[in-house]
């Protein structure tokens, strides 16, 4: 009987040794079969990673390990590179992560964060070790996004389930839900009878011409602060008018997703502590709209960060109770605004029932026939205005440079010239007239081949939100300025700052750090240009990987990303393909001697979709 048992259990190990041979054989058939043991690593890392408390796992696990996966260096094959044959798909839980903004990651790290000041909404982004390692699924029932110019006006109920806003803002139109649709009439908070009449409103205040607000090409770019579903930046749209409309991560769920399901220009971003992350001098106006924000805190640096942004004789139109001064609350706000804009020599251009509308002056002369000690002050002399990310606000006031000074205002051409007209503040980098034609020039003829190469896979309207995550000096947008899109011109934060010169353009767009997510919500772009990008970042030590799970996490379904890099860059890039569900569908090589060494990549992103096992389709 003891033989008899042991025979069994010979038996029962060698079932066992088998079964483990199988495994490692799928193992390495799986990974190619390549330094299995590091595949292996990697493959419990990204586990890890799924499981961390950031995606949901153990609450109390260590969120100060550290990971011992490798970087993936693009274009520097070695014995330990490592491509995956696919990448696991994030919990549905996670269909709307914002890395950086992600509320339930801040709680969990214990951050010790000043909620009055709004510190919240800020930035905090996750450790390398705690970044996502997975695909960012689509929500349940997911459909391709309606079109621009009808997105406006209505989108898929199923891309953004959320109808809080539908009931919670019912008598202020901002949004119906109509069966599968949830349509958006125009209205706000204090424009119920629609945003067209509201900012023609604004015009008649101001004496525009045929209360058009674009002021005949001289008001182009403008920061709608608190912009609810940005009904305000679409109507200004049609004026060739473009708004960076800001809101935060806030109560008022997914209003900027709803702005970018739309098709209209926006950013996830709060006043708070951090200045915005544009330069100075970027907008023509900055409205506000009962957008519930206290402008007499800290004295007034919320204020001073929209004079930080405004141009010299830019407005800023102030829609809200405290404007009419009905009850003794209001009375008292608007008596204490007023002393401080009228200190920040600030100007009433026009006032009208619940609206206000100040002015900034043109030069620094009233700053200079202040009484000393008046505040606030002005900025200390080394304090650079353009500086933005990851800086503090400051509270006091940015005066102009002894050019603007002398010169009287920006000196911008009136839009459309704009676009190609060479920026005032060119020479701040040392570029000249001559740079700058032959830089637009190159970039209206990429611009030209890379829509003769999508041109087999678009219509018209297929294309309407677009990132350049390299703007440069923005020419690449600025090729666009005639098609019916928006671009979002991304500036890297450590290179030279030329978002000025891009906002000078009448184009908009944010500072940013590749090696961080971007605020903004997923599935929100139509189309990435990544020019030089991964170049960038391997210099910075950064994973291609993550950087390339980010793109996807931005792009939406169908969407298209052009890459335009070094040659084992992007055939590096291509292995990569398959693992994010990506198609190649164009090659293009560099068009100047300059770029020879370049190559393109033209890749759409399938819809894939999730229940119980991933799914491809086209």
């Amino acid at each position: 009987m003891s033989r008899g048992r042991a025979d069994g259990s010979q038996k029962k190990n060698l079932v066992a040794a088998v079964c483990v041979l199988i495994f490692l054989g799928f193992l390495f058939v799986y990974y190619d079969g390549s330094f299995f043991g590091s595949q292996v690593q990697q493959s419990a890392s990204s586990l890890r990673k799924l499981g961390s408390t950031y995606l949901g796992g153990e609450e109390d696990a260590d969120l100060t390990s550290k990971s011992d996966e490798p970087s993936v260096k693009f274009g520097q094959e070695d014995e330990n590179d490592i491509t995956p044959k696919s990448f696991p798909v994030c919990d549905d839980r996670h269909s709307e992560i914002i890395p950086c903004l992600d509320r339930n990651f801040i709680y969990q790290s214990r951050l010790k964060l000043d909620l009055s000041l709004m510190e919240h909404y800020e930035r905090h982004c996750p450790q390398p070790e705690r970044r996502f390692n997975c695909l960012i699924p689509p929500p349940p029932g997911y459909k391709v996004p309606i079109k621009w110019p009808r997105s406006r006006d209505e989108v898929w109920k199923p891309n953004i389930p959320h109808t809080h806003l539908a009931s919670e803002k019912s008598d202020q139109n901002w949004m119906v839900v109509k069966g599968e649709k949830i349509s958006f009439p125009g209205g706000g908070t204090h424009f119920h009878y629609g945003a067209d009449k509201y900012i023609a409103s604004l015009a008649n205040m101001l004496n525009f011409s045929d209360n058009n607000l674009n002021n005949d090409g001289n008001v182009r770019t403008v920061l709608d602060v608190g912009c609810g579903v940005a009904s305000f930046g679409a109507y200004l749209l049609s004026s060739n008018i473009i708004a960076m409309s800001v809101a935060p991560n806030d109560v008022h769920q997914n209003q900027i997703q709803f702005a970018l399901e739309r098709g209209i220009p926006a950013y996830l971003g709060v006043l708070g502590t951090m200045r915005l992350p544009y330069p100075s001098r970027s907008f023509e106006l900055a409205h506000c709209s009962r957008c519930r924000i206290d402008w007499l805190q800290r004295d007034g640096i919320l204020l001073l960060e929209l004079d930080r942004l405004l141009r010299p004789g830019g407005y800023f139109a102030y829609s809200s109770p405290e404007a009419y001064a009905q009850d003794e609350e209001d009375l008292r706000i608007w008596k204490e605004m007023s002393a401080l804009v009228e200190r920040m020599c600030w100007r009433i251009a026009s006032k009208r029932n619940q609206t206000v509308i100040w002015q900034k002056p043109l030069t620094n002369d009233c700053y200079l026939e202040r009484e000393p000690g008046t505040q606030p002050p002005l900025c200390r002399s080394d304090d650079d205005p353009d500086a933005v990310y990851g800086v503090k606000m400051e509270a006091c006031i940015t005066p102009y440079s002894e050019q603007v000074h002398r010169t009287k205002g920006s000196g911008l051409a009136a839009w459309p010239s704009r676009a190609t007209a060479p920026p005032p503040r060119l020479a701040d980098f040392g570029y000249s007239k001559e740079m700058f034609a032959k830089d637009t020039e190159l970039w209206q003829q990429r611009v030209e081949s890379y829509w003769n190469l999508l041109s087999p896979k678009i219509k018209p309207n297929t294309i309407r939100n677009i990132m350049d995550m390299k703007a440069n000096l923005g020419s690449f947008a600025a090729a666009l300025k005639d098609k019916d899109v928006w671009v979002m011109n991304v500036v890297s934060e450590d290179g030279p700052n030329t978002l000025k010169l891009i906002y000078d353009r009448g184009l908009i767009g944010s500072v940013h750090n590749w090696c961080e997510a971007y605020s903004t919500y997923p599935r929100t772009y139509d189309l990435l240009h990544a020019w030089n990008v991964f170049s960038d970042i391997e210099k910075k030590g950064c994973s291609g990987e993550d950087l390339l799970l980010e793109m996807d996490r931005m792009l939406r379904p169908t969407g298209f990303v052009i890459i335009r890099d070094k040659k084992p860059i992007v055939e590096y890039i291509k292995k990569y393909l398959s693992a994010l569900h990506w198609d190649a569908i164009a090659t293009g090589e560099g068009d100047s001697e300059q770029d020879e060494d370049e190559a393109v990549l033209i890749i759409r992103k399938k819809i894939w979709l999730t229940s119980g096992s991933l799914k491809d389709s086209e």
